[in-house]
């Protein structure tokens, strides 16, 4: 674990090291939309001792060199690969399964847990909106990416929205409308512990929604500080494949 972080930004932490975001979020420290602050500005706004989290990232092993390595050294084409097929894929496959399991849960306990209703609300929005979210990613922006990608020193392709930095801006702005929801819910949920009169499906609908917001932040991570800042610097043209 590089012992230089003075000058380092969380994103640019977790995209160098990926084990670094288990250390991030024991500590309760956002590292995907909040990923651009310093190790510093982050301890300062969670309250949290900033030697105890410096020590706990320089405790980890060294890295092998089995995984993914270091992300930002990915090209988009990868990147995008990746968020597609891994993340995108999951949101897809995953949400419709808690959807049911939230629904079961308010007809069996939510008379006894009246929170389960604002829970499935809340994630039943967050859930339609992440599908057009990511519709738009795969529609429009990410094949722009690519262009960008692909077209070396010349000139960026022509697109619909201006500036990549629009439609980026818009994306990173529905990824704060996400987390924010699915804090409400973590809220609800008491941290996704389930309570003493909880059934096996509670407890696998709570486990479920506790992975899909572990999911969510590796996602927008990736998206909000490798790929987005990467997409920019491709349509300035300082970026050299």
């Amino acid at each position: 674990m590089n012992d230089s972080f003075e000058k380092t930004t969380i994103g640019d932490i977790v995209a160098s090291d990926f084990r670094t975001a288990g250390v991030f979020e024991a500590f309760g420290i956002d590292f995907c939309c909040g990923g651009r602050q310093s190790i510093a500005e982050a301890c300062e706004s969670a309250a949290i001792d900033r030697g105890m989290l410096e020590r706990a990232l320089r405790a980890l092993p060294p890295a092998t060199e089995h995984g993914d390595g270091d992300m930002t050294q990915w090209s988009p084409e990868r990147l995008i690969d990746h968020i597609v097929t891994t993340h995108h894929a999951y949101v897809r496959s995953a949400s419709p399964e808690i959807g049911r399991y939230l629904a079961k849960l308010v007809e069996v306990h939510g008379q006894r847990h009246s929170e389960l209703a604002r829970i499935a609300a809340s994630f039943d929005q967050m859930s339609r909106d992440l599908h057009q979210h990511m519709m738009k990613e795969e529609r429009v922006l990410f094949p722009y990416i690519r262009e960008l990608a692909t077209a070396g020193r010349r000139a960026p392709a022509e697109s619909p929205f201006g500036s990549v930095e629009n439609p980026i801006r818009m994306m990173e702005r529905e990824h704060r409308d996400a987390g924010d929801e699915l804090r409400v819910i973590r809220e609800l949920a008491d941290d996704y512990v389930p309570p003493a009169d909880a059934c096996a499906t509670y407890r696998v609908c709570f486990a479920q929604l506790a992975a899909f917001e572990q999911d969510l932040h590796r996602h927008v991570h990736l998206e909000n500080n490798v790929l987005f800042p990467r997409a920019i610097e491709l349509e300035r043209g300082s970026w050299r494949t």
